[in-house]
């Protein structure tokens, strides 16, 4: 059976939920006046939702974090830093904008990732063809942001 459509949609409606996200998150910090309190109210509803989807998808999974390197738990760095920064940077800078940078480092890291194979990933090197991709990618952001 072929994943490759379920992902697809997958990652494309996770692409479409990151400026959702960037735009509720601004705004309830606007209205409470505090983004880093927005992301206790963010991360308090996202723990609820993935300790349910862990239950009900593998219950005994967590029993074995112990196994992992330690490092792996920086994702949870990540995610904290990737909500704060934009519940801050968003309304002042403008979702648009915010997103585009993120867009941006998504595409430098995502192929440094692949290139080397890090932290476990399948290696992809990034060949001229390749690089020529992320740069048009990069450009098509950029593009939808120039006023």
């Amino acid at each position: 059976m072929n994943s490759t459509p379920a992902y697809v949609a997958m990652m494309l409606a996770a692409g479409i939920g990151i400026p959702i996200l960037a735009a509720f998150s601004a705004s309830l910090g606007q209205r409470i006046g505090n983004p880093f309190a927005t992301g206790v109210v963010v991360f308090g509803l996202a723990f609820v939702i993935a300790v349910v989807a862990a239950l009900l998808t593998g219950p005994g999974a967590l029993t074995r974090l112990g196994e992992a390197p330690r490092y792996l738990l920086l994702a949870g760095f990540f995610v904290a830093f990737y909500v704060l920064s934009i519940t801050f940077v968003a309304p002042r800078f403008g979702v648009g904008n915010a997103v585009f940078f993120v867009l941006l480092g998504q595409l430098i890291s995502a192929a440094l990732i692949d290139h080397y194979g890090l932290f476990g990933a399948r290696a992809s090197p990034v060949s001229l063809t390749r690089a020529a991709g992320i740069a048009v990618m990069a450009m098509g952001v950029w593009l939808t942001q120039k006023a």
